[in-house]
């Protein structure tokens, strides 16, 4: 989910929690795994039961994928909280996709960056949302926000530049948030505002994530299921927000967190209990009985 709160993985219970053993399944999933109201809570803990499953899953042997509005450097702490060292994460909701490589100098390699000019946008929202504050995603991997607009999905410190040098850039993440209107009333302005050639989704707050046309989690999850061969029917999705619908609809079993929303919940398979009562876990220890 994306969301002003948040936050890298800070915390985790150092409680055992009793999983089935992660013997090698005869059966591969590929398993989407949203980070943010999902893996962790909205204080940025991932608790020991969460962690414990989802390594579990991994040792299995399926293909776990971390899918994210975080960027590069906020998911990094996850995929290694989770014990992937080899595989893919999906960052910035679709926009970047990295392969996770032990034998690489930092431990993985960007494979995709989807971008897009974030001019149109950007002056429709100034317009409809006065006071709201801009951030984006540059081709380089660069933040560059306005009114010292920073925050822990960034995964690092933004340059603050002036509204005009946005404009300028070429995006692959962009964000949106307004200290000042209600979430109702920022939801009515992006409708407003009507725009055009672009993916976005509103988080549960007064926050907007843009991505390129076309540009979801679910498309990067697809390009990355047809390169591995993997078969469509075994594509498991967790997640809770709105930046998760396409990602649940995409997915064989798509599961909506127990505090999603109505929509989110709509959009999935099924509904788990919610991330404060380790709604993660229990998906991941079902597939690890799956033959």
């Amino acid at each position: 989910m994306t969301t002003t709160a948040t936050m890298a993985v800070s915390g985790i219970d150092d409680q055992k929690t009793a999983v089935p053993a992660p013997a090698t399944t005869s059966i591969r999933h590929l398993v989407a795994l949203d980070v943010d109201g999902t893996l962790v809570d909205h204080d940025g803990n991932m608790s020991a039961s969460v962690r414990d499953a989802a390594r579990a899953v991994v040792d299995a042997g399926h293909e776990v994928i971390i899918a994210t509005g975080r960027s590069l450097g906020a998911v990094l702490p996850v995929v290694e909280h989770v014990g992937l060292t080899r595989g893919y994460a999906v960052c910035s909701n679709g926009g970047v996709t990295l392969r996770l490589d032990p034998s690489l100098e930092l431990g993985y390699e960007i494979i995709n960056r989807e971008t897009f000019s974030p001019r149109e946008a950007l002056t429709t929202l100034r317009e409809k949302i006065p006071g709201a504050r801009f951030a984006l995603e540059d081709a380089n991997g660069n933040f560059l926000s306005t009114s010292r607009f920073q925050d822990a999905s960034f995964g690092i410190m933004a340059q603050g530049v002036d509204f005009a040098h946005l404009l300028e850039a070429q995006a692959v993440r962009v964000v949106v948030n307004s200290a000042e209107a209600s979430t109702a009333e920022f939801a009515a302005a992006i409708d407003a505002a009507g725009l055009h050639g672009v993916t976005y989704a509103v988080g549960w707050s007064a926050w907007l994530d843009i991505a390129a046309a076309g540009v979801t989690k679910a498309s990067a999850l697809e390009k990355l299921r047809a390169s591995l061969g993997l078969d469509a029917g075994l594509t498991v999705a967790v997640g809770d927000g709105s930046n998760d619908v396409e990602m649940l609809r995409w997915a064989a079993r798509g599961v909506a967190m127990g505090q999603a929303e109505d929509d989110v919940k709509a959009a999935a398979n099924e509904v788990t209990a919610s991330v404060y009562e380790d709604g993660a876990a229990a998906i991941l220890r079902s597939l690890l009985t799956t033959d």
